[in-house]
Formats: structure tokens, sequence, C-alpha cells
């Protein structure tokens, strides 16, 4: 099976920074908006090479996405930038009415996400909004693996017109796509073939999935891999057609599995073709402190909780 290498571990949201220094020296209606978490989101050298261009909103974040929805008026494409928390739970009227509804070409880039912010605990970390945010009509949810996807994405979302939800994460995780890649919203990619089951992972679930691969290939298991990174508009197609060879799926990610990327690809195919599934997800909890590692072993988010659910869904074949 094709293997894949850490080529040294990177916070994913110093991708998202880094897309943006990049962005910030090639597309001059690019703007960046802060809510007092300029170091937290990596947008310090954004910040240090276009001061007109940079933000500092303060700890209002409402304040901060009805900006942004009105400076894409005078043809500036903004990036706002928060923890995942704050940038959708704490403002989702404003991202409703003002952003969603309006089709605004704001770009809401979300850092801290899920149960890897680890010790500040569940009124920081968030769990349900993936689900949030693929319910508002017009907004593209994208949650990326790591550093380099992550840097492609931030690139890749400026040249998109409409809202765009980018979600990443605070810890140091394996750094394994292509440097220089290129990020297509919406296209699924295939990380490896198999024939026994289909894993589709995303965000800090994918390097968990693909170290689980190394394991059921072990145990004599076939595992299809593919990277989920476009929550919306999802690849249906790919899901189709991977669970067509294989009879079986399991989902997982770093999420609540009601609304999360379990439940949209259970929609799939329940309406194209009925497949047993099983979810690695957050079972209808809120998250605590503790280490990230600490918190995915206890939730159940990595490659050995993977395992378990693949030979689950087998045998339900």
């Amino acid at each position: 099976m094709k293997t894949y290498t850490n080529t040294g571990s990177k916070d994913t949201r110093s991708g998202f920074g880094d897309g943006l220094t990049e962005l910030g020296k090639t597309n001059e209606n690019v703007v960046a908006l802060c809510a007092d978490l300029i170091g937290s989101l990596k947008m310090d050298e954004f910040k240090a090479n276009h001061p007109e261009r940079f933000f500092q909103v303060g700890i209002a974040e409402a304040n901060m996405i009805s900006l942004a929805a009105g400076m894409t008026i005078g043809g500036k494409i903004p990036f706002t930038g928060t923890f995942a928390n704050f940038s959708t739970g704490r403002v989702y009227d404003q991202i409703r009415q003002s952003v969603a509804y309006s089709d605004k070409n704001v770009k809401i880039c979300a850092s801290h996400a899920g149960l890897t912010l680890g010790e500040d605990g569940a009124t920081h970390q968030i769990l349900e909004d993936i689900g949030l945010m693929k319910m508002l009509p017009g907004m593209t949810v994208i949650n990326t693996c790591d550093y380099n996807q992550t840097k492609a994405a931030t690139i890749a979302i400026a040249e998109h017109h409409g809202p765009v939800y980018l979600r990443f994460g605070r810890p140091k995780v394996a750094n394994f796509t292509e440097a220089n890649q290129k990020f297509e919203i919406g296209k699924a990619l295939h990380l490896v073939d198999g024939t026994d089951v289909t894993i589709v992972a995303t965000g800090h679930l994918v390097w968990e999935a693909l170290e689980a691969a190394k394991v059921l290939n072990e145990k004599g298991i076939s595992a299809e891999v593919i990277n989920i990174h476009t929550i919306k508009p999802l690849d249906d197609e790919a899901i189709i057609k991977s669970v067509t060879k294989t009879g079986c799926i399991v989902t997982a990610e770093e999420h609540n599995f009601l609304g999360g990327l379990g439940e949209s690809v259970a929609r799939v195919l329940a309406i194209n073709k009925p497949t047993p599934q099983e979810f690695v997800a957050t079972n209808d909890t809120f998250g605590e402190s503790g280490t990230p590692e600490q918190l995915m072993e206890k939730y159940g988010l990595n490659s050995n909780a993977i395992v378990k659910a693949v030979e689950t869904v087998i045998k339900r074949k």
C-alpha cells in the first residue's frame, strides 16, 4: 500500500498565516481583520507588511464580521481571524444575515477548532461549527489536514467568489501533503487504494486514517483512504465510487457526529447507495481541558478508534 512521510510536524494555523502573507504580496484587494488574536492566528507578518490593509477589531467578533461584509462592497476580499468558537457560535447571526444571505465575499478563517485546542477547555473548543456553517446556503466549508494544505487552501479561497469557512487548528501535526500543491475546492483527494473498506477523513483525522490503514494492512484488511478537505460542496462522486468497490465506509472527524462530515456522507449514501457506515467523531458532547493527545484518546479520535470502527463496519457488510 502507498505510505506517506511526515516531513516535519507543523501547526495548521501557521499554514494559514503563511498563505495570508503570500496573498498580501500578490493580491492588493486582500485585507485582514483580527479579533485581538494576531499571534494565535499567525497574522503578524501580514500586519507588518501591510498595516494599511490590517484591521485590529479587538474583542468584538460580531463587529468584525459586519465590517468584513461591508468591505466586500468596495471590492475588497476580507479574511477574518479568531478562534473557531468565536468565528461561528458567537457571531452566527451576523454571518447568516450579513454574509451568507447577502452572498458577501468574506473568508471566515477559524483557528483552534475541535478538541485539540487543548487545555483552554470546553468554553473555547467547538465541536459544532461544521454543522453550523454547512447549513448556511452558499457557504463553502473547508477543513484542512496539515500545514501545506492549509497554506494552499488559504491562497485558493481568495480566488473563489462567495463566503468561505476555513477551519484549522492549534497543535503541531504531521505535514505530509505536497508543498506546492494546487488546492481544488470540492475535490476529494484519493490517498490510498483499498478494496475492503473506505475511510473518509477530514482535518487532523486524515493522518490518523493513514496510520490506521497501515495497521489494518498488517491485519490483512485493505483500506481505501480519502482526504475530504471540502465538506461543502462535498465530492459525492468520489464517495460513491469508492463504496461501490469496498461495500462499507468509516467517516473520521474532530467534530460532533451530529452535523459533521459523517452526516453529510450518510446523506449521500442514503440517496445514492445505502452502505454500512461507522462514525469516528465525538458523541453529542462538549469537550474538556487536557492535552490534545489526552483528549483525542479519551474521545476516540485517533488511529486506534478508526481501526476499531473499520473492524465493526466490515462485519456489517
